[in-house]
């Protein structure tokens, strides 16, 4: 089950890499729960597929980078990734390189909540230009 889940959560980030967004939405299930800190522009708490679209547009409007897994943690039903973040900001271009922790939590197939942790003062460096 580990080794299973490692590989679901695999396949989520070759999708985004590649910008399959419709193959990273099939791993959610259809009520998860995305959540990062709301001291970023695109932070909070979202729930469902309508609201995870969100997530990703207000992500996206303000960033253009792509997560670096480096390491998968395979823990019961939930599965954290450590790596890095690497891109720019879509407003100054500014460059970026940062820390990050996924937790990924899986029932069945599908991902019922992903939490988001990231380098937040260095990522607010980055967006306001400090």
């Amino acid at each position: 089950m580990p080794e299973k889940n490692i590989k679901l959560i695999r396949r989520g980030y070759e999708a985004y890499t590649r910008g399959d967004f419709a193959s990273v939405f099939a791993l959610l299930h259809p009520e998860v729960e995305i959540c990062q800190s709301d001291l970023l522009p695109w932070g909070g708490i979202y729930r469902g597929h309508e609201q995870a679209r969100e997530f990703f547009h207000r992500l996206n409007e303000s960033t253009e980078g792509l997560p670096c897994p480096e390491e998968f943690i395979a823990a019961g039903g939930d599965v954290v990734v450590i790596g890095r973040l690497q891109g720019r900001t879509r407003v100054g271009g500014q460059t970026y390189d940062l820390r990050i922790v996924h937790l990924w939590s899986i029932e069945g197939e599908q991902v019922v909540r992903f939490a988001a942790y990231i380098d937040t003062p260095g990522m607010l460096k980055a967006l306001t230009g400090d």
